[in-house]
C-alpha cells in the first residue's frame, strides 16, 4: 500500500486510477486527431485544446468516483461494474452536449458542426474503458503483483485481520496461512514450528503479528531470524489501520498512541488549516445567503417555533460552546430529556427531513467555524450529556477533543449516522485515525468525499 495525504491506498487502486486517466486523455486526443487531422496542431495549441481535454478527463474521473468505480468493495458483480462503467461516458456525453449548445467555444469544434471531436473521443473511450477493466482484472492476478502473507495470531483480532485482507483484494495480498489453522495446542514451540515451516515452504514475503498474549506464545527468536533473512515483520494494528481507515480501540495500548507515528501538529499546519476553514466557511455563507430566508420561511410555515436552535456541544479541550443549526424537529422534541435521533424519527418535521438529507440544516454552523468554535473538518461535536456517558463506556473517547470539532469529518464520510453506543465506538475509531493522520491533504480529501456523500444521500438522518 502507498501512503498519500496520510491515508493508505492500495497500489492496485492507484494503478487503476492512473491507467484510466491516461486512457481518457489518449481517447480524446485520438478523437481530436481523427477529426481535425491537418489542423490538429493549430487546434490543440492555439485554441486551448489540451486544457479542454484535461478538463474533460477530470470530469470523467470524477464521474467514475461518483459511481464508486474505484471502490471495488461497493461493486458486487461484474455486471454492475460494466453497467456503471457505461454510465460514465453517457453522463459525460449529456454534459458536453449541454456545454456545446450553451458555450460552443468551450469545446473542440470542427467545420462540420460542434463537438465532433468530443463525440469521437467518447466513442473511443467507451470501448477503451471496457478493454482496460478487462485487462486490469487479468493484470492484478499475476503472481508478481501479489504479496504472500502469514498472519501470526489466534483469536478474534487475528480473524478480523485475515477477513479484512481477504475482503480487500485490491491490496494485492494473499494469505497463505495463519496460526488459527494450526492443529493441536497453541504454544510458543508449536507456533514457531508452524511459522517457520509455512514461511519456508510457501515463500512468504511478510509476517503480520496479531497475538493477543505475547508473553508465552510469540516466537521472538524465530521472528528475528526471519527478519534477518529478509522477511518483513509488522504489527497487526498498523495493518488494521491501513485496510479499515480507523484505529481499533479494543486491544489498543496507550504506549502505541504515545510512541507511534502521527499525532503531530506544527504551528504552520494549524495556521494553514485554520485559514482553510475560515475561507471555506466565508465562501459557503456568501453562496448560501440567498437560500437562508427561503429555508427560514419554509420552517416557519411547516411547524410552530423558531427557525434556528442553539444546542450545547463539547469542543476542543472539552470546552462547551453553542452550535447553531436550522430547526428540523418539533419544539417539544426533547421534552423527556436529551436523546439521539433515530431512523425515521417521528420528531423530525417534513421540512426538517429534507434539510437533514440535503445537509442544508447545517449551514448556520459555518458561523461557528468563523467564530473558532469549530473547524470545517474534524470529529462531530457531541453534547455534554452524551460525552460524559460515552467517556465511561468507550476507552480513549476524550482523545477526540484534542482538535476542534468539524462540520464534516472522516467518521461522517466513512460511517453512517450513529444512534447507539456501538455506533459511537465505531465513529471514534475513525476519529482517532483522522487525529493521528491529520494533514491538509486529508482535509481536502474529506471535503471531496463529503460532496459525494451529500449527492448520494449517504449517512443522512
Amino acid at each position: 500500500m502507498i501512503r498519500l495525504f496520510n491515508v493508505y491506498y492500495p497500489v492496485r487502486t492507484l494503478v487503476l486510477l492512473i491507467g484510466e486517466a491516461l486512457i481518457v486523455l489518449t481517447s480524446f486526443l485520438l478523437g481530436a486527431f481523427l477529426v481535425f487531422r491537418e489542423d490538429f496542431y493549430l487546434v490543440m495549441n492555439d485554441h486551448g485544446g489540451y486544457i479542454k481535454i484535461l478538463v474533460v478527463t477530470i470530469l470523467v474521473l470524477l464521474c467514475s468516483h461518483l459511481f464508486d468505480l474505484y471502490d471495488t468493495a461497493r461493486l458486487t458483480t461484474k455486471g454492475e461494474l460494466y453497467f456503471r462503467l457505461l454510465m460514465v461516458p453517457g453522463i459525460v456525453a449529456f454534459f458536453l452536449a449541454g456545454v456545446t449548445y450553451l458555450r460552443p467555444n468551450y469545446v473542440l469544434v470542427n467545420g462540420v458542426g460542434s463537438g465532433g471531436s468530443s463525440a469521437v473521443g467518447l466513442l473511443i473511450l467507451t470501448f477503451a474503458l471496457l478493454g482496460w477493466r478487462i485487462g486490469f482484472a487479468w493484470l492484478i492476478r499475476l503472481p508478481i503483483l501479489v504479496e504472500r502473507v502469514y498472519v501470526l495470531g489466534t483469536g478474534e483480532r487475528a480473524q478480523r485481520l485475515v477477513q479484512g485482507l481477504r475482503q480487500n483484494p485490491d491490496i494485492g495480498v494473499e494469505i497463505v496461512s495463519w496460526t488459527g489453522k494450526m492443529e493441536g495446542a497453541v504454544t510458543r514451540e508449536s507456533v514457531a514450528v508452524h511459522l517457520v515451516e509455512i514461511v519456508k515452504r510457501q515463500k512468504v514475503h511478510r509476517v503480520i503479528v496479531a497475538m493477543p498474549d505475547r508473553r508465552n506464545t510469540i516466537p521472538m527468536q524465530e521472528l528475528l531470524d526471519l527478519r534477518m533473512e529478509g522477511v518483513k515483520i509488522e504489527e497487526a494494528a498498523t495493518w488494521l489501520e491501513r485496510i479499515s481507515g480507523k484505529i481499533e480501540v479494543d486491544n489498543l495500548w496507550p504506549s502505541w498512541l504515545v510512541f507511534g507515528d502521527g499525532f503531530r501538529r506544527s504551528p504552520f499546519f494549524k495556521m494553514v488549516r485554520r485559514a482553510l476553514s475560515v475561507g471555506i466557511a466565508f465562501v459557503g455563507l456568501v453562496l448560501s445567503s440567498p437560500l437562508l430566508p427561503l429555508i427560514a420561511l419554509a420552517i416557519k410555515l411547516d411547524s410552530k417555533g423558531p427557525f434556528l436552535y442553539r444546542q450545547r456541544r463539547v469542543g476542543k479541550n472539552g470546552k462547551v460552546f453553542y452550535v447553531v443549526k436550522f430547526r428540523t424537529m418539533r419544539t417539544d422534541a426533547e421534552a423527556g430529556g436529551p436523546q439521539w435521533a433515530g431512523n425515521n424519527d417521528p420528531r423530525v418535521t417534513r421540512i426538517g427531513r429534507f434539510l437533514r438529507t440535503s445537509r442544508l440544516d447545517e449551514i448556520p454552523q459555518l458561523w461557528c467555524v468563523l467564530k473558532g468554535d469549530m473547524a470545517f473538518v474534524g470529529p462531530r461535536p457531541e453534547r455534554p450529556e452524551f460525552v460524559e456517558w460515552l467517556s465511561k463506556e468507550i476507552p480513549y473517547y476524550r482523545v477526540r477533543h484534542m482538535v476542534r470539532p468539524g462540520l464534516t469529518g472522516w467518521a461522517q464520510v466513512k460511517y453512517k449516522y450513529g444512534s447507539t453506543v456501538e455506533d459511537a465506538r465505531e465513529k471514534l475509531q475513525y476519529d482517532l485515525f483522522y487525529i493521528k493522520n491529520a494533514s491538509i491533504g486529508l482535509d481536502l480529501l474529506i471535503m471531496f468525499q463529503t460532496v459525494k456523500t451529500v449527492l448520494l444521500k449517504r449517512g443522512a438522518q
